[in-house]
């Protein structure tokens, strides 16, 4: 593959990540659930800061199948009713990431808070194979912790819209805060790679197709 093709599947897979996230957060804030292996591999990414590679982040494309799907359809102009709420979350977190960057002593807090995590991960596994959830309580209440203490102190806010039942639930919550996290992270990686948001408009076939052919790979046997 050459490094041009590298540099385009690697950042459809960072914007996957964004798709992803955003749309767990609303499923879990609308409806209470939402795919738990999706919200596992979206949360972790967060934790992947060394990785080698764009796909180490997320354990692989198959890892954000749901995201690669979403940016296929919505970009091919495939809408459903909560299309515009998910697009106003992917704006604000696109914008979050960029007064993120700018700012060195945040980056610096988060980055000291996912180490810290990081090194409590031991404590924080699922004792019980058999169960749906994926996320231990305590890793999501971690992240979203540190969401709270910093990015949810910047402009634009990320208000998230749903249920109250479902809003007033800390596990929910926590999932919640922890996948915008997510989401900022996977958005900072799109623009490490040479993200942009003219891309969405004036690239937007390439990356159709980009997130096509990674579908139609994760397919073959």
């Amino acid at each position: 593959m050459s490094h041009l093709n590298r540099r385009l599947r690697d950042r459809t897979l960072a914007l996957a990540g964004v798709f992803q996230a955003t749309r767990l957060a609303q499923q879990l804030a609308r409806e209470g659930r939402a795919g738990p292996a999706a919200i596992a591999v979206s949360i972790h990414s967060v934790l992947e800061i060394d990785s080698a590679t764009t796909d180490d982040i997320y354990g692989g494309a198959r890892g954000v199948v749901l995201g690669l799907q979403l940016l296929r359809d919505k970009l091919k102009g495939h809408a459903d009713p909560n299309d515009m709420e998910m697009a106003r979350y992917i704006i604000n977190v696109v914008q979050l990431e960029r007064r993120l960057s700018g700012n060195r002593a945040m980056l610096a807090v988060i980055r000291d808070g996912i180490e810290s995590t990081i090194a409590q991960m031991k404590f924080f596994r699922i004792e019980n194979k058999d169960t749906k959830e994926q996320i231990h309580p305590n890793l999501a209440a971690k992240l979203a912790e540190l969401y709270t203490m910093t990015l949810s102190t910047l402009t634009p806010r990320i208000i998230v819209n749903g249920e109250q039942g479902y809003l007033e639930n800390p596990s929910i919550v926590d999932k919640v805060r922890s996948l915008l996290l997510a989401a900022t992270r996977s958005a900072f990686l799109w623009r490490q790679l040479g993200g942009r948001r003219w891309q969405l408009l004036l690239r937007r076939n390439a990356i159709i197709r980009e997130a096509t052919q990674i579908l139609d790979d994760i397919k073959e046997p």
